[in-house]
């Protein structure tokens, strides 16, 4: 029953409300009721607390009065002494009269307030309210000094939240305008701000600064975590600079107010923009300001420093960052991997990756085989890279063909020992088995692969290894190239066995549709040495006929081979001759050995013609 008469007061209230009132008093009462306000400080619209409002915002009335209200002159004469009682039979009657087609709940108004009659009539200021049972009534409400000074406070608030947004506006500086403003600011106040959006960074740390000075103030680590943030979401170098001072200061003059996080903020916002050295400056500041550097302070300050092309200094910190063990995790891993390759420090990359696969981090491949290829580039690493592909797992190994070659070739390069380049026996062994395990399991080696092993084996001088090589390469259904024949080919020649040497290529004109100058050039030369010169013509013959034309080398090669040691100039001529045919042209020097030789020759058959005649 009760709750029924109070839904018939609230809905009399609204009728006579949305009535036009008699009275200018009831106007601007109404005009207050609806009004409402809308802050920064309070984005929730809300009824002006004001002793002219007639209606409260909730619509729930107590019979009892607030003594606040006794206190001020009501803006409402007295007009009716009806008891909580009286009111609430006048409302239930009138719910009736209401059904039946009479009066509204509210009687008439006169000149100076409401009529007396059986209604929610306004007495000295006093609000009649409706309790429901059991229900307590709500506490007292005052309208004094309190909540004027609270007024104050909001007002100064909302000043200085104005004016922190406006930028490049303030007269004169901006800390002496926020003095001017009168506020006696605190915690609270320090957090609104730093959660006002659209303030200019640079007027919240000068802000901050300007907070810290006040008697009794200090910044918690949660407001600077929230300074920090709002400054490294910006991209003005100034304002991290300025926000790093600010950090120090505070950090130095109190231990632990900083945290990691606060730190690993500002040190990822300088990496981004390659500001290494200031990077590292708060790395090496961690423990002056009671900090303990994480995996994220590591591989953040190494990201700053590679971007910088420091590479010792970012050595230094892997270092550090080691003997914290303290890894991040494995795509990090391979970007601090990545980093110090591309600084030549394959050394220090290596110690990375041995302490992750330690620590049982499984890296990106396009890491690991960057690091193979760098520590290849070195002879005195290219045993650190063997070791990490022979450890490699089954499934590594079938997309790791990129890693094995590397090493292949890492093994596979000349020694220079100061007076020529050689290959080294143990490193041409270690290259053939690792190319059998690759055979047997996995991956499987190309012509690139087989080629690499051959070479190191035929210019090392062990043609019976190469020939092995070339056979195992045709069991795999592998087809030798031009280039395989030819430094097996090579291999003989460097030995002198000439026949070796021509069986090979006589297999390679068998099983290749065409062969390389390259290849018959290498034999011209060997048989030019020997002196075995038919055997070298016979040769450039044989080359036209296989459809590989000799070059102006394999001419000038065997014209001076005529001259010097055979001194037969006639050839030597039909040669030149022969290769003004082809479109060939002999170089100057060549071309005057053809004549002394020929000059010297007619010279000595015409002393000889006249020693016979005398």
């Amino acid at each position: 029953m009760w709750r029924s008469t109070i839904s018939v007061g609230r809905k009399a209230l609204l009728r006579r409300l949305e009535a036009k009132p008699k009275h200018s008093l009831l106007q601007s009462a109404s005009q207050v009721c609806h009004y409402s306000i809308q802050s920064p400080l309070n984005p929730t619209p809300h009824f002006t607390a004001s002793t002219n409002c007639i209606c409260q915002y909730s619509f729930r009335f107590f019979s009892s009065n607030p003594s606040s209200l006794d206190s001020e002159e009501s803006e409402f004469p007295n007009t009716h002494d009806a008891s909580a009682s009286g009111h609430w039979t006048s409302a239930f009657d009138e719910e009736k009269s209401a059904d039946d087609g009479s009066s509204s709940v509210f009687g008439e108004a006169d000149g100076d307030g409401f009529t007396a009659g059986n209604d929610f009539a306004v007495e000295n200021g006093d609000v009649p309210f409706v309790v429901e049972d059991g229900e307590p009534p709500p506490p007292e409400v005052s309208l004094g000094e309190e909540e004027e000074e609270g007024d104050d406070s909001v007002e100064k608030l909302e000043r200085m939240l104005s004016l922190l947004q406006s930028s490049g506006m303030v007269d004169g500086s901006l800390e002496s305008s926020l003095e001017d403003i009168g506020l006696n600011i605190d915690k609270e106040h320090v957090i609104k701000v730093l959660k006002t959006e659209y303030i200019p960074r640079e007027n919240l740390i000068e802000f901050c600064s300007w907070a810290l000075r006040r008697p009794g103030m200090a910044l918690s680590t949660t407001m600077l975590e929230m300074l920090t943030r709002a400054i490294c979401s910006g991209e003005t170098m100034r304002d991290a600079y300025a926000l790093w001072s600010l950090l120090k200061e505070l950090g130095e003059n109190e231990i632990g107010v900083l945290s990691t996080d606060i730190l690993n903020e500002l040190i990822s916002f300088l990496s981004r923009f390659g500001k290494g050295k200031a990077a590292y400056e708060v790395f090496n500041k961690f423990g002056d300001l009671g900090c303990e550097p994480n995996s994220d302070t590591y591989y953040f300050t190494i990201e700053a420093l590679s971007r910088r092309k420091i590479y010792d200094w970012a050595c230094s910190v892997s270092e550090k960052m080691l003997g914290a063990q303290k890894l991040p995790d494995a795509c990090r891993v391979g970007k601090i991997i990545s980093f110090l390759c591309k600084g030549n420090k394959a050394r220090d990359a290596h110690l990375v990756y041995v302490a992750a696969k330690g620590n049982g981090i499984s890296l990106p491949q396009t890491s690991v085989n960057f690091l193979i290829k760098s520590l290849c580039e070195k002879d005195e690493d290219v045993y650190s890279a063997l070791e990490m592909v022979q450890g490699f797992s089954q499934d590594e190994r079938k997309h790791a063909i990129f890693s094995f070659s590397s090493v292949i070739q890492g093994l596979c390069r000349p020694i220079d020992d100061g007076e020529k380049k050689a290959h080294r026996s143990k490193d041409v062994q270690e290259a053939k088995s690792l190319l059998v395990s690759m055979v047997d399991a996995g991956p499987p080696p190309g012509n690139a692969v087989f080629n690499t092993v051959i070479t190191a084996l035929s210019k090392q001088g062990d043609m019976e290894e190469a020939t092995k090589s070339l056979k195992m390469m045709e069991d795999r259904g592998l087809k030798p190239d031009v280039y395989t024949y030819t430094v097996i080919i090579s291999g003989y020649v460097r030995k002198l066995e000439m026949d070796e040497a021509r069986k090979i290529l006589d297999d390679a004109k068998k099983k290749l549709s065409k062969l390389s100058s390259a290849t018959y050039h290498t034999l011209i030369r060997a048989y030019c040495k020997l002196e075995q010169f038919d055997q070298a013509l016979a040769l450039l013959r044989e080359m036209k006929e296989h459809g590989v034309q000799p070059n102006a080398d394999e001419y000038n090669k065997l014209i001076q081979s005529l001259c010097l040691n055979a001194l037969n100039w006639v050839k030597a001529e039909n040669l030149l001759e022969e290769m003004k045919g082809n479109g060939l042209h002999l170089n100057a020097i060549t071309k005057g050995l053809v004549r002394a030789v020929k000059e010297m020759e007619q010279e000595e058959l015409e002393r000889k013609e006249m020693t016979d005649v005398a």
